[in-house]
Parts: structure tokens; sequence; C-alpha cells
């Protein structure tokens, strides 16, 4: 699908692609250089990863790192 980039680098994403790809307002995209490609994935936040890591009797420090290790491994698997 091809759209036009704004004079603010804007572009849009068609309503097929949001609705394949569970892309909503205010959601966040990642633009990724692939050799001369750009590639739009839907952005992933702590929130997305809510339950990926079991809880127990960590200090709040650890499970926020235990999390932020889950969210890069999910993307690095995501990517490919």
């Amino acid at each position: 699908m091809i759209s036009m980039v704004t004079t603010k680098g804007q572009v849009t994403i068609s309503v097929a692609l949001r609705k394949r790809y569970g892309i909503h307002p205010n959601d966040r995209v990642d633009f990724i250089a692939d050799g001369d490609r750009i590639v739009l994935v839907p952005g992933k936040t702590l929130r997305d990863f809510r339950g990926a890591v079991k809880g127990g009797a960590a200090e709040p420090e650890q499970e926020l790192q235990a999390a932020k290790e889950a969210v890069g491994r999910r993307n690095v698997e995501e990517m490919g």
C-alpha cells in the first residue's frame, strides 16, 4: 500500500493494516532500517507483556529487569 509523507514527516496507515495488526490511536510503532527498506512494526510496551514473567517473591527491581529482558527476547523473536 502506498502512503504519502506529509511536510511534518507523518504517514497514514490504512484502516485495513491497522485492523490486521491491532494498531490503535496513540499506539507506538517502530521503524526498523533493513538494508534498503524501512519496516514498520507495532511497538510493544511493558504493559503488553503483563503476565509474561512469573511473579514471586522477587523485589520490584528484579521483576522490572526480568520484564525488560522478556520484552527484549520477544522483540528479537518477532523480528525474525
